[in-house]
């Protein structure tokens, strides 16, 4: 499509609010849940929506909202609103693009509608925490109040520097209980790929079709720490070997499960005592299933707990294993999936409808409003890296697409 060159600028110039807040000498940036960065780019959102004469606040949990006129008024009369969002934090040495351009597009939504005149209710969220990279948990904030997450199941989950969520909450004044959200009558947010699929297919956006949910595990082995010298190896109970083999049976369950978008993955791996000359006596896994049927989800789970057991037997170690949390998958709404398709037929933009292997905010709502997920090329494939790159014109194209679904949404009721 092309591309207005005043739009695009927009896209570009909020884009530039959040480039600081974060930057690593390699390009990339950390910017930890409920850390001070977070809280400076949350900072910075709501001073833009004042800039531009919109209402900002902050919520229980700490997420940070911009709405217009007709949102508030919407409210005031016990009506609804459309909300868009996404995240501002990102996993340690991560990109500038992850979260950050969807929050972008809702930023951009809420400027064109106030330069068209249009009283079309919108509100635009930046959610918490939606990374595990500092407490663990993924969709924080918005699993919070959308009842999606537990306060008491989280509370004494630790960031890298040793303290709880609840120690985090208490200083800060936030609740681990809040109420749930309400006013809103749809839920989109727009997301970088974070895979190849749009680039290989050479095609623009992709209309999310359902999100893989997550179930984590934390298996721990414990085995024999013994002299690496004295101890012949039909005499050992190495916990590291044993992890070992089951780090490639592990892969081998996500393999059995692709046709369901399966996947399964060793993310952490903790060694005791990790010295050279002592066999580990003490091993931890960190363990990332995830798919689009619970049913898959089931499989995985019980093929793991089955190779676990054969291998502790075999291996003269005893191996532990604790779920950790899961969200279960979530298909799209379809409705707003065909709005979605619709604006893109008017835009002329080439969309191409697919899965969503990552976890996004768009899982809590999903139980409770209608969603939709759009999704923009990002180069490779790369997230969660430095390297993580998109284009400030498939960001635009992204948005104004949003934009199309929004303002064909309440014209044509």
């Amino acid at each position: 499509m092309d591309i207005p060159a005043n739009r695009l600028e927009d896209i570009r110039a909020i884009m530039a609010l959040f480039e600081e807040p974060g930057s690593l000498a390699g390009g990339g940036v950390t910017r930890l849940g409920y850390g001070p960065v977070e809280d400076e780019m949350h900072r910075l959102f709501r001073d833009w929506g004042e800039r531009n004469d919109l209402i900002a606040y902050t919520d229980a949990v700490g997420n940070s909202y911009l709405e217009n006129d007709a949102a508030s008024l919407a409210a005031d009369n016990g009506k609804a609103c459309v909300l868009i969002g996404s995240h501002l934090d990102s996993v340690v040495s991560g990109g500038r693009f992850d979260g950050v351009a969807g929050v972008a597009a809702g930023m951009a939504c809420l400027k064109w509608l106030k330069e068209s005149g249009l009283n079309i209710p919108l509100r635009v969220a930046a959610f918490r925490c939606e990374e595990s990279a500092s407490f663990g948990r993924s969709t924080v904030g918005s699993g919070l109040v959308t009842g999606a997450v537990d306060g008491d199941d989280i509370a004494a989950f630790q960031n890298p520097e040793g303290r709880s969520l609840a120690e985090v909450f208490d200083e800060a004044g936030y609740d681990l209980h809040p109420q749930r959200i309400e006013g809103i009558e749809a839920y989109f947010e727009l997301h970088i790929e974070q895979g190849k699929v749009l680039e290989n297919l050479g095609k623009e956006v992709g209309i999310v079709e359902a999100i893989a949910g997550p179930r984590r595990f934390r298996i721990v082995i414990d085995g024999q720490a013994d002299h690496s010298g004295a101890t012949p190896m039909d005499m050992r109970s190495d916990a590291l070997c044993a992890a070992a083999e089951l780090i490639l049976a592990i892969e081998k369950i996500g393999q059995s499960e692709r046709r369901f978008q399966g996947v399964a993955t060793v993310g952490i791996i903790k060694n005791s005592p990790n010295v050279m000359n002592v066999i580990p006596g003490w091993t931890e896994l960190g363990v990332d299933t995830r798919g689009i049927s619970a049913a898959s989800l089931d499989r995985m789970e019980e093929r793991l707990r089955i190779s676990a057991e054969n291998i502790a037997r075999e291996r003269g170690v005893e191996i532990s294993m604790v779920r950790q949390y899961e969200d279960l998958p979530r298909a799209m709404a379809p409705q707003l999936m065909d709005q979605l398709e619709q604006a893109a037929r008017s835009l002329g933009v080439s969309s191409h409808r697919m899965m969503s292997g990552a976890g996004h905010d768009a899982l809590g709502f999903a139980e409770i409003v209608p969603t939709a997920m759009l999704f923009i090329p990002c180069r490779g494939g790369i997230s969660h890296n430095a390297a993580e790159f998109t284009t400030a014109e498939s960001i635009t194209t992204g948005a104004l697409m949003l934009y199309e679904a929004l303002t064909r949404r309440y014209t044509e009721e």
